[in-house]
């Protein structure tokens, strides 16, 4: 049986449209447990390819396989409920509810995940503990989101994505507005708490500083073939 956590295969996808975008990606596998910094600049596909994985766009051809399954056989409805239930995302803007407090941001995944909610008996419980392990101070599950400081929102939308141990965390350039002190301390985080569970990591990002902290770097230009078409 194959360990892999994510693995698309012969894929292809085009944007519709006369002027529009494509991407192939022949081969492309992570293994359960690895970390893997992609990189790629702005127009190079990368938004594409996550799509492509959380399943929220389907290729026109191929695999995109998660945790064994291959998600472009399930429908709409199922891809949603399968990359809630497998895949934790940490957005670039965090994507954080406004009026939400921490501990609503933090849970909201439980309400759509059913195998992810299964492993926590008690989800306050499991929410003060990350919060605990991420650096928030005690009593922060309370509080409203927006209260926070930008650094302390960061880390509830890690908190967010770790919450019921999904197999695959994906981050979309989550240290692009940091400094190297705070990039440096926000890995350390990250990978303390991805590590200790076997959970496997995608980064997306355009510094290729953050290289030395990875299993594996990888370019997007060595996985994917990208053009844009020009009415």
């Amino acid at each position: 049986m194959s360990d892999a956590v994510l693995e698309l295969s012969d894929v292809s996808y085009r944007w519709p449209g006369r002027a529009g975008f494509a991407l192939a990606v022949p081969h492309f596998r992570i293994a359960k447990g690895e970390s893997v910094l992609l990189l790629g600049e702005s127009g190079s596909g990368k938004s594409t390819l996550l799509s492509l994985i959380c399943g929220t766009i389907v290729p026109d051809r191929g695999k995109v396989n998660i945790a064994g399954r291959n998600i472009t056989m399930l429908s709409g409805g199922a891809r949603d409920k399968y990359r809630a239930e497998h895949i934790g995302v940490i957005f670039q803007q965090f994507n954080l509810l406004p009026f939400g407090s921490v501990a609503d941001n933090i849970l909201l995944p439980l309400r759509f995940a059913p195998a992810r909610r299964k492993g926590v008996h008690d989800p306050a419980a499991a929410a003060a503990a990350l919060c605990s392990a991420l650096g928030l101070p005690d009593g922060v599950l309370g509080t409203k989101a927006t209260a926070l400081s930008v650094g302390q929102q960061q880390r509830v939308a890690v908190a967010r994505a770790l919450i019921g141990q999904p197999p695959l965390i994906i981050a979309d350039e989550p240290t692009s507005a940091l400094d190297a002190t705070s990039q440096a301390a926000f890995l350390d985080l990250l990978f303390a708490q991805t590590e200790a569970h076997e959970t496997t990591l995608l980064m997306v990002s355009h510094d290729p500083r953050l290289g030395a902290r990875f299993d594996r770097v990888i370019n997007m230009e060595d996985i994917a073939h990208a053009e844009r078409t020009v009415a």
